[in-house]
C-alpha cells in the first residue's frame, strides 16, 4: 500500500469531501494519489460502463478506486488501465477503514457456549397454534430450549400433550412448574429439564428421568442449596443450580453476589441465570441489560440463561441474548473489549457520526446546478439544498415550509419524498444518529431495508 499510485474516481459534488479524507490518509500511509472528477454531480449515479467511456486513461496507477455506489462490471476498466479496480466504501468517510486503518479482522461470532431457554408464559392460556408460533419465533431468534411456563396454583391437564406436540416439531422442551401432575406428564412426553427443584418437591421430582434446576429453599440463604445438592448427588440425578436473580430494589446486587459466591463454592457445577427476572421488571430497552448480563454469565461460567418476551420492551430479548452471547464468548476468550466487534446491538445511537462541516456544506451547496434535494443532519441542524438555495433549521415543519416557498415546481411526489426524508432526518437529529439520504437509519439488527428513491425510479416504482 505504501508507495502505490492510486487514482480515485468521483463526481463533482464529492470532490471536496474525498480530497479532505484522502490527503491525510495518503500522508499517513505513504501512497501517491490523483482524483479524477468525472462529468457527473452525484457519484452514486455512476455505472462502470459509463465510467469506461468518460475516464481518461493514464498509465502508472497501481489501483483505481471507484465510488462505493458504482454498479456494473469493472473488468473492462481493469483491462483498460492494466491496474487493480476496486469499488470503495459507500461513505467516503469510511476510507480509513477501507485502507486498514482503525480496523481489525472481522471477529468469529459463530461460537458460543451459553444455552438460551425461552419461556412461553402462561402456556395454559394459549391455543396450540399460538404456542407453536411463539416457539418457532424463539427458535428462529436463537433459543435452544422452549420453556413451557405454567400457571402457579393451577393444574394443567394438557401439559403432556403440548410437550409432545413441541417435541414432535423438533423442539427441546423444559417444563416450568411445581405441580406434580404437570411436571410428570411433561417429562413423560419428552421434557428434558424441570424448573425447579428444592426441598418442597424433591421427594417426587428426583425420581423423574430429567435434569433439574435447583433453587435455594430460601433465596437469601445460599446454604439452603447444599442439602438438595447433596441428595441429588447421592441419587445420581443431573442438575444445574440457580441462586435466583432478583429485581432492582428487591435484592438485585445481593443476588448477583450469590451467583459469584456460588461459583466460588461449587466451581464445577452447571449454573442457570434468569435474565428475564430483570428485563421484564425494568422499564428500559432490554438490549443493554441483556448485553451486560450475558457478559456476567460468560465471565462466571454460567452456561444457561432463561428469558421471555412478555412485555413489549423485551419483544426481541431472545435475539438480543443470542447476539450478546456470541460477542461475549469472543470477547472473554480472546481477551478483547466487546467494542468495535459488531454493531448489531447498537440500536438507539450510532457508533460514529460523519460530518462535512460548515465549510464543506457551503462548498457543496455552491456547486449544485440541479433541482434535486440534498439533505444533511449535522450539529443539531437539518440542512436542505439544491440549485435554488441552501436552507437549515432544527424544526422540520418550518424547514419544509421555507423550502417549498422558495423552490420552483415541487410536485406531490417530490413533496412526499422531502417530507419522508425530513422525518428520518429529525429522528436522526433527536437521537444523535447518522443520517444518510436515501438510506434507512441504522437500528442495528432491527434495521429494515428500504428501496431508495433512485432505485425506485430506475425500476419504475413511484416515489
Amino acid at each position: 500500500m505504501a508507495g502505490e499510485r492510486i487514482l480515485f474516481v468521483t463526481g463533482r459534488l464529492a470532490e471536496y469531501a474525498l480530497r479532505s479524507v484522502v490527503e491525510p490518509l495518503a500522508a499517513s500511509i505513504g501512497f501517491e494519489f490523483e482524483i479524477d472528477v468525472l462529468g457527473i454531480s452525484v457519484a452514486a449515479l455512476m455505472h462502470a460502463d459509463w465510467v469506461e467511456r468518460k475516464i481518461e486513461v493514464r498509465s502508472g496507477f497501481d489501483r483505481v478506486i471507484l465510488p462505493g455506489w458504482c454498479q456494473g462490471n469493472t473488468q473492462p476498466l481493469s483491462e483498460k488501465f492494466n491496474a487493480k479496480i476496486e469499488v470503495g466504501p459507500k461513505d467516503v468517510y469510511d476510507l480509513a477503514e477501507f485502507f486498514g486503518r482503525q480496523h481489525r479482522p472481522a471477529p468469529d461470532l459463530d461460537q458460543y457456549d451459553i444455552e438460551i431457554l425461552a419461556e412461553i408464559n402462561h402456556a395454559p392460556r394459549l391455543e396450540d397454534s399460538e404456542i407453536l408460533r411463539i416457539a418457532e419465533a424463539y427458535r428462529r431468534d436463537g433459543a435452544d430450549v422452549i420453556d413451557v411456563g405454567c400457571v402457579p396454583g393451577e393444574s394443567w391437564s394438557r401439559a403432556g400433550d403440548v410437550t409432545r406436540m413441541l417435541c414432535r416439531e423438533g423442539f427441546r422442551v423444559s417444563i416450568d412448574s411445581f405441580d406434580q401432575t404437570e411436571v410428570e406428564a411433561a417429562v413423560a412426553n419428552g421434557a428434558e429439564l424441570v424448573l425447579s427443584c428444592n426441598a418442597s418437591n424433591i421427594e417426587w421430582v428426583e425420581k423423574l428421568n430429567a435434569e433439574l434446576v435447583v433453587i435455594p429453599d430460601d433465596i437469601h440463604v445460599l446454604d439452603t442449596l447444599q442439602v438438595t445438592i447433596d441428595r441429588l448427588n447421592e441419587s445420581n440425578v443431573r442438575y444445574r443450580i440457580d441462586p435466583v436473580l432478583e429485581p432492582i430494589g428487591f435484592g438485585f446486587s445481593a443476588s448477583l453476589g450469590r451467583y459469584i459466591e456460588a461459583r466460588g463454592r461449587w466451581p464445577d457445577l452447571e449454573m442457570m441465570f434468569g435474565i428475564g427476572n430483570l428485563t421484564e421488571l425494568s422499564e428500559v430497552d432490554s438490549a443493554g441489560v441483556n448485553f451486560v448480563l450475558s457478559g456476567f454469565c460468560q465471565e462466571l461460567g454460567i452456561r444457561s440463561v432463561l428469558t421471555t418476551e412478555v412485555i413489549n420492551w423485551t419483544r426481541t430479548a431472545v435475539r438480543e441474548i443470542d447476539l450478546a452471547r456470541r460477542l461475549m464468548h469472543y470477547s472473554v476468550n480472546q481477551w478483547v473489549l466487546p467494542k468495535h466487534l459488531d454493531s448489531s446491538l447498537t440500536m438507539l445511537r450510532d457508533g460514529k457520526l460523519n460530518e462535512y462541516g460548515e465549510e464543506g456544506l457551503n462548498r457543496l451547496a455552491s456547486q449544485l446546478k440541479d433541482p434535486n434535494f440534498r439533505i444533511f443532519v449535522e450539529r443539531g441542524t437539518i440542512y436542505v439544498m439544491n440549485r435554488d438555495g441552501c436552507w437549515n433549521d432544527s424544526d422540520p415543519y418550518e424547514l419544509f415550509d421555507t423550502v417549498v416557498s422558495q423552490t420552483e415546481d415541487i410536485d406531490s411526489s417530490h413533496a412526499f419524498y422531502l417530507g419522508y426524508e425530513l422525518s428520518k432526518a429529525v429522528t436522526a437529529l433527536t437521537l444523535g444518529k447518522q443520517y444518510t439520504q436515501d438510506e434507512p437509519l441504522n437500528w442495528g439488527f432491527l434495521t429494515r431495508s428500504e428501496i431508495s428513491a433512485t432505485e425506485r425510479r430506475k425500476h419504475g416504482h413511484r416515489n
